[in-house]
């Protein structure tokens, strides 16, 4: 298969230390489940709802998927778009285009229009996979949209039985073959996730089945997940978080049971724990909140539970010291990125360090710098920007040469656009962002993205989004809006509405909108964004 167009390798030097240092160990991620299924084929894989899938019927479902992509002219190297909540056919369908060498693009259940037309043209995509069932004329509408605007997408398969411009996806389960063979190389992208942190419309990052896989076993040796785990997929299993930190994957590597919820509210999360004897669930920094919150109030059954991982977004203190006492289980803090870098607090770390840090590398071969604007190292302890690499973070985005240019030094290292403070013992305290998005809640929102958006309506003359702190989500946005006609400005209702008939997702919309003549300008004629969040602290002061 030739070279996928638009992917950045490692340089071939680096790439060999990194097999004969062991952190590659050339298998492919469809081997994965293979491996689990042999070792106890009768296992239980897989929860969804009333639905139980065992090892052995897991791997022959990913088997007939592949085959299935094979006999619709999905080729090795081809892209397919998934738009798929937490169900077992996520799964499957993953499994399955590992093997075949396809590569799943995987858009999150939130995504609408603006989103899914936009990575099924920058992915070049020849099919889209929804949930028909859950999306109902909604999903209808996706459907048409994101093959009116992604000419190379020939096929539209949807879960579930409600009709629509699709093919149901039991047309992609084959006859059963036997083993399908691995179409896949380990050197080879094996998935092109989201990214969770850029300024503009989404990124799509290449993770080949090398480097991935690295990312899979080592999360799954730094959590203590084995055969014997039951992991709770609560965020969406499309999150690189929630897919393999450890998440889904891992656990499917380690032969553990994986259990995927509809939602990650307690009102739903709490039943499964108990009914599944879940042992670990990853959440983001609002979530524990309504879990802790939930769990003082209804003193739920959460007896099996041992590890919960929070991440996305930083986790305050007084919020970690709550989860031992109240949760019963112990908490890891992780920090990372779909880019790669991933950080976690060890099991055994004392829990000053739980408490306050975001954790330290998952490798020794994570390359750390810490370095001021000028790209210069800053004093021990400083804060400075964050640039990484080593052997999961990715040399570039897919199909995105200037920005590749922009965010990656000549070197090799990413500018994660992170603020951090490194301790002695490696651990990173995150202190904010050098790039303009908005983590809300774990939910990035590119700001530039959202503007431009707003800018499109006929009422707006100007825009300009700042977040604001807030107690729950960690951080909300609010647009600061200059009107056209000072007279008639547009109201929030109308600017929302605006973005939704977009196919904006849900968490990119403001969470509140103030009108103003005009904006405040720095020196060199930049909107001064640091004086319409400090005129919005103070509208809260006075408040």
């Amino acid at each position: 298969m030739p070279p996928l167009d638009g992917f950045t390798p490692w340089p071939g030097e680096t790439a060999a230390r990194y097999r004969a240092d062991g952190y590659w160990d050339g298998r492919t991620l469809g081997g994965l489940l293979r491996d689990s299924a042999r070792r106890a084929p009768g296992r239980t894989a897989l929860v969804e709802g009333e639905r139980r899938w065992t090892y052995a019927q897991l791997d022959a479902t990913a088997d007939r998927i592949a085959s299935g992509l094979r006999a619709h002219g999905i080729a090795a190297g081809d892209r397919v778009l998934v738009h798929l909540p937490n169900v077992a056919e996520f799964a499957a369908l993953l499994l399955g285009c590992f093997r075949a060498g396809v590569l799943p693009v995987l858009a999150l259940p939130a995504h609408r229009e603006s989103e899914l037309t936009h990575l099924a043209r920058l992915s070049g995509s020849v099919a889209y996979v929804l949930a028909g069932d859950d999306a109902g004329q909604e999903g209808a509408r996706l459907a048409e949209a994101v093959t009116a605007a992604a000419p190379t997408v020939r096929h539209v398969f949807a879960t579930g039985t409600a009709d629509g411009p699709w093919k149901p996806f039991g047309l992609l389960l084959a006859e059963e073959r036997g083993e399908f063979a691995d179409a896949a190389s380990p050197g080879e992208p094996a998935v092109l996730l989201l990214s969770g942190g850029t300024t503009g419309p989404p990124k799509l990052i290449a993770r080949t089945h090398d480097d991935y896989g690295y990312n899979l076993r080592a999360s799954a040796a730094v959590t203590g997940t084995t055969e014997d785990s039951v992991s709770l997929v609560a965020l969406p299993a499309a999150h690189n978080f929630a897919l393999a930190c450890p998440g889904m994957l891992s656990t499917l590597w380690a032969g553990g049971t994986v259990v995927l919820a509809p939602g990650p509210d307690p009102e739903t999360a709490f039943p499964l724990i108990a009914r599944e004897g879940v042992t670990s669930v990853a959440l983001v920094p609002p979530l524990v909140l309504a879990w802790l919150d939930a769990a003082e109030l209804l003193a739920p059954d959460l007896g099996s539970l041992r590890l919960l991982q929070a991440g996305g977004s930083r986790l305050k203190e007084e919020a970690a010291r709550r989860v031992r006492p109240v949760l019963g289980c112990a908490l890891q803090q992780v920090y990372g990125m779909a880019e790669g870098l991933l950080n976690f607090t060890r099991l055994d770390d004392p829990e000053d360090l739980v408490a306050t840090t975001q954790g330290r590398p998952l490798a020794e071969a994570d390359e750390i710098r810490v370095v001021g604007p000028d790209g210069t190292p800053v004093p021990e302890g400083g804060t400075g920007e964050l640039w990484v690499r080593g052997p999961y973070t990715p040399r570039g985005y897919f199909r995105a040469e200037d920005h590749n240019r922009a965010v990656f030094t000549p070197d090799g290292f990413l500018r994660t656009g992170d603020l951090v403070r490194r301790l002695p013992t490696g651990h990173l305290v995150v202190e904010g962002r050098v790039k303009e998005v908005i983590n809300r809640g774990g939910d990035k929102v590119p700001v530039e993205e959202v503007e431009n958006h707003l800018l499109a309506h006929p009422g707006v003359h100007d825009a300009a989004i700042v977040g604001f702190p807030d107690a729950t989500m960690g951080e909300r946005s609010c647009a600061f809006v200059v009107a056209h006609d000072p007279a008639s400005p547009p109201a929030r209702r109308d600017l929302v509405a605006h973005l939704t008939a977009l196919g904006v997702a849900a968490f990119k919309l403001p969470d509140r909108v103030r009108v103003v003549a005009a904006f405040p300008r720095t020196g060199l004629g930049k909107v001064d964004k640091a004086a319409l969040a400090r005129s919005l602290a103070e509208e809260g002061a006075a408040r």
